[in-house]
């Protein structure tokens, strides 16, 4: 396993992240229990997970992914080895959730203390902001509206934050589904009012959506603020078993209707022809998609999630794989055909 290191925090984080949002809808407890052991094993010592979750989000479920970390650590004792990121809700439709969740200090700091609980740790490593309050381009949304700043400015936001690092309940800070300026505008306000510093940025990033080399890839560079890479499969699209409107019995596609964000003739198109590279090169298509995220010097860590030890294994697997110059111009090619089909 490589490591690289988080922003300017000091700590070295696994390659491979490890995803956790189907921990207590599409998996048990114990097959939870049986990821982290396995990931764990292979080196991964970087683990994100988020209050909301599992997904897809309901009130019955909602915080169960953090509880199975939780009982993990309390059953292994390994909480020392882990690097822990969960995240506070942005805006929403989840009134079960402090009434409607919001970014102000008051949710802020609620949230931090329920996730302590349910994680049962005394301090998390990496809290996030899920997505902002304002209204902004995020979760695939084109065009642009000029809005205010949702009734909680970013500063309100990271001056809670900063409570929570100088109570030594949190250790580092950083953003999620977040847009250049947003990101910008976290650093401002550390420089000019002395408030924490980002550490992070967890976005989207995938053969299907190249975007966050377009406006964030340079802060990596000149700001030491990396890429917490989500979603690197699409939803496990680019591992082919989707094509052609296949829907395997048990996937996420089968089981929910909400996911769509990498469905449609551009995604399969440009999913169509990954895959038969991959092929062609005698490579997994899922893993060459990975081995792609992981080989970006943007990014800190490629955030897999699993429901399968199978599907675990292709994702620690990838971080040995180093994909050869050709397959990287035969990607090129493909991407200049089919530029961010799934933004």
């Amino acid at each position: 396993m490589q490591y690289r290191p988080l922003g300017r925090t000091g700590l070295n984080i696994s390659l491979i992240g490890l995803g956790t949002m189907t921990w207590g809808e599409q998996n048990s407890e114990a097959e939870a229990h049986a990821q982290m052991d396995m990931a764990v094993a292979a080196g991964v010592n970087f683990f994100d997970t988020a209050e909301m979750y599992p997904v897809a989000p309901r009130a019955e479920t909602q915080g169960r992914t953090e509880q199975y970390i939780g009982s993990w650590f309390a059953k292994t004792g390994k909480r020392r080895e882990i690097v822990l990121a969960t995240k506070v809700i942005g805006p929403g439709m989840f009134p079960y959730i402090r009434g409607g969740p919001k970014l102000d200090r008051a949710s802020v700091l609620a949230a931090c203390e329920t996730s302590l609980a349910r994680l049962q740790t005394d301090y998390i490593d990496l809290y996030q902001v899920h997505w902002p309050q304002r209204p902004a381009n995020y979760f695939g949304r084109l065009g642009y509206e000029e809005g205010g700043d949702g009734g909680v400015s970013i500063e309100e936001t990271l001056d809670a934050l900063g409570e929570l690092v100088r109570q030594g309940k949190v250790r580092h800070i950083g953003i999620s589904n977040e847009t250049p300026w947003g990101l910008s505008e976290y650093l401002r306000l550390h420089r000019e009012k002395n408030l924490p510093r980002v550490a992070s940025v967890q976005n989207p990033y995938s053969l299907l959506n190249r975007s966050y080399e377009i406006g964030l890839a340079e802060f990596a560079a000149r700001e030491d603020v990396g890429l917490l890479a989500y979603s690197p499969l699409a939803m496990g699209v680019l591992s082919g078993k989707y094509l052609d409107g296949a829907k395997p019995a048990g996937s996420r596609m089968a089981l929910f209707t909400r996911f769509t964000r990498y469905q449609g003739e551009q995604a399969e198109a440009a999913t169509r022809a990954y895959v038969e590279l991959a092929r062609a090169q005698q490579l997994d298509p899922a893993q060459m998609a990975l081995a792609f995220v992981n080989s970006r010097p943007f990014v800190v860590s490629t955030l897999m999630g699993a429901t399968t030890p199978a599907q675990l294994k292709i994702a620690l697997d990838s971080a040995e794989l180093r994909l050869s110059s050709k397959v990287l111009r035969e990607i090129e090619a493909i991407h200049r055909r089919h530029t961010i089909p799934c933004p």
